[in-house]
C-alpha cells in the first residue's frame, strides 16, 4: 500500500523541494495459498500504516503550502476505506494479497 498511494497521489517532482506527508492505517485480514507461507495460510490479520508525500517545487501563492494536509488527510482515506476492515480475499480472490501485491494495486 505504501507503493500504491505514493504512485497515485504523489504531486509534482520527485526531487521537489517541498513535500507535506500525511500518514494513516488501515486493518485487513487475509490469507496465503503455498506451502511457502507457512502458518500465514491460515485466515489473519494485519495492519498497513500508509505514507503519502506530497511534493512540489513552489508553494502555493499566499497559502505558503504544498497542498491542504485535510485535503490531503482526505485523500488518503478515500484510497485507503476501500480495503479497511476488509478480508482481502474476496477483494482479490485469485492472489496472495502480500504486502509486495498490495503496492502494485
Amino acid at each position: 500500500l505504501f507503493c500504491m498511494l505514493n504512485l497515485f497521489l504523489s504531486i509534482c517532482l520527485s526531487n521537489a523541494k517541498y513535500t507535506l506527508g500525511v500518514r494513516d492505517s488501515i486493518m485487513i485480514a487475509h490469507s496465503f495459498n503455498g506451502e511457502e507461507f507457512g502458518p500465514a495460510q491460515e485466515m489473519h490479520g494485519a495492519t498497513y500504516t500508509c505514507d503519502v508525500e506530497f511534493k512540489c517545487d513552489e508553494l502555493t501563492n499566499k497559502l505558503n503550502w504544498v497542498i491542504d494536509i485535510g485535503r490531503a488527510s482526505d485523500a488518503l482515506k478515500k484510497v485507503l476505506k476501500k480495503y479497511d476492515l476488509k478480508n482481502l480475499n474476496k477483494i482479490f480472490p485469485d492472489e496472495n494479497t502480500t504486502t509486495e501485491f498490495m503496492c502494485r494495486v
